[in-house]
């Protein structure tokens, strides 16, 4: 480990998980330690809570769940501190006293692997690198993340942060920013053509949005529940906000060829749908909004996976994809797009120390982001 700026605590406060369907108990761990080249020993200084947070804790994410006591939190920012040694590009471009986003991306790949080695595109990571590779880790899933003080991090999962952002605005952009910022490009718009984000108030759909809109699409945005409808439609972002209760899919697609001088069916409806919900309702009324050649891609996975029309598929050549999160390239890009066009989520900041009172505001369902801010505890 490089001489840090400052000399290190031995040892530092996290909120831990110590067995499924339980609160978190703030407890005293050691620092965790740098074992590779590419490592950055981070001081965490923001750490927001991700719906697959929740999902991990009811031992819904993986096959089998991580090992206890874990630590969650899986898109959060910090402070360079320290750096390995013998460190070798790209660790190398990061110093301590560097302000870095940590995504939910792939940590210690293996770097031989198909997934690692394969090139799939110019918004891909480079050769070497892969966030589908089968042997690497997940920060806040598969291994500790940033619900604690210190955390270490891979060098290629990182980003810098741009100065007009703070620690608080990154970490909600290091997933659900990253995730629906790449699922739009995914859709393969051009300005102008029409999109819908179902699920539009949650947090990666009220970041959405707002991306949506500075890239030129025509924006409707979908929910159904009070909260998450206000709090889009409070945005002010021009999208269009429809509310699924009242409004039928059918009907909104037919107004949208209406008004692009259409005459048929299949020619009326939106040219992409993001579903970022878990149910199978919001899914099909998602897809019903689609033109004939429309794309949908997919985000949630519930464990029931979704059920697709083949009459969809077959006779409307209706495309379904899915979409994880960006690679690098598109991580700093998200960043810097953020920073220019001053987009930002809606967030509510709690105290590590008060990570359950957190959770429990989650599972209100109030729509935005919930972040713990390190520099509350100060206060």
């Amino acid at each position: 480990m490089a001489t840090p700026n400052a000399p290190l605590p031995s040892s530092m406060k996290a909120q831990c998980l110590e067995a499924l369907n339980t609160p978190y108990v703030l407890r005293d761990q050691p620092l965790p330690s740098i074992t590779s080249p590419y490592d950055l020993l981070i001081k965490v200084n923001a750490a927001s809570y991700c719906h697959t947070d929740a999902v991990l804790a009811k031992g819904e994410m993986l096959p089998n769940p991580p090992s206890f006591p874990h630590v969650g939190c899986h898109e959060f920012a910090g402070t360079v501190v320290a750096t390995a040694s013998d460190a070798v590009p790209p660790a190398t471009s990061f110093r301590p006293g560097d302000r870095v986003g940590v995504s939910s991306r792939a940590f210690h790949p293996c770097g031989t692997c198909e997934e690692c080695l394969e090139d799939k595109g110019p918004d891909s990571d480079p050769p070497g690198y892969s966030v589908y590779c089968p042997a690497s880790k997940g920060s806040g899933i598969s291994m500790d993340g940033g619900f604690r003080e210190y955390a270490v991090v891979d060098a290629r999962q990182v980003a810098p942060i741009p100065a007009g952002l703070s620690a608080v605005d990154t970490a909600p952009l290091m997933c659900a920013g990253v995730t629906i910022y790449a699922a739009l490009k995914k859709c393969g718009l051009t300005p102008g053509q029409h999109i819908g984000i179902v699920g539009c108030g949650g947090g990666l759909g009220h970041l959405g949005l707002q991306f949506a809109v500075k890239m030129g699409f025509d924006v409707f945005g979908i929910d159904n529940a009070d909260g998450p409808l206000g709090l889009a439609r409070g945005l002010n972002t021009g999208a269009r906000i429809v509310d699924s209760r009242v409004e039928e899919a059918e009907e909104v697609a037919r107004q949208v060829g209406l008004s692009d001088g259409k005459k048929h069916q299949g020619e009326m409806g939106l040219d992409a749908v993001i579903i970022l919900p878990e149910s199978q309702k919001a899914f099909d009324y998602g897809v019903k909004l689609l033109k004939n050649h429309g794309k949908c891609v997919v985000v949630s996975f519930p464990k029931a996976g979704f059920h697709m029309s083949s009459r969809d598929l077959v006779f409307r050549d209706i495309t379904v994809v899915g979409s994880l999160v960006g690679s690098n390239k598109v991580l700093r890009e998200m960043l810097e797009f953020s920073d220019r066009h001053n987009i930002r989520a809606t967030l509510k900041r709690y105290p590590l120390s008060k990570l359950n009172d957190l959770v429990a505001e989650y599972h209100q369902r109030s729509g935005g982001k919930l972040v713990v801010d390190m520099s509350l505890e100060d206060s």
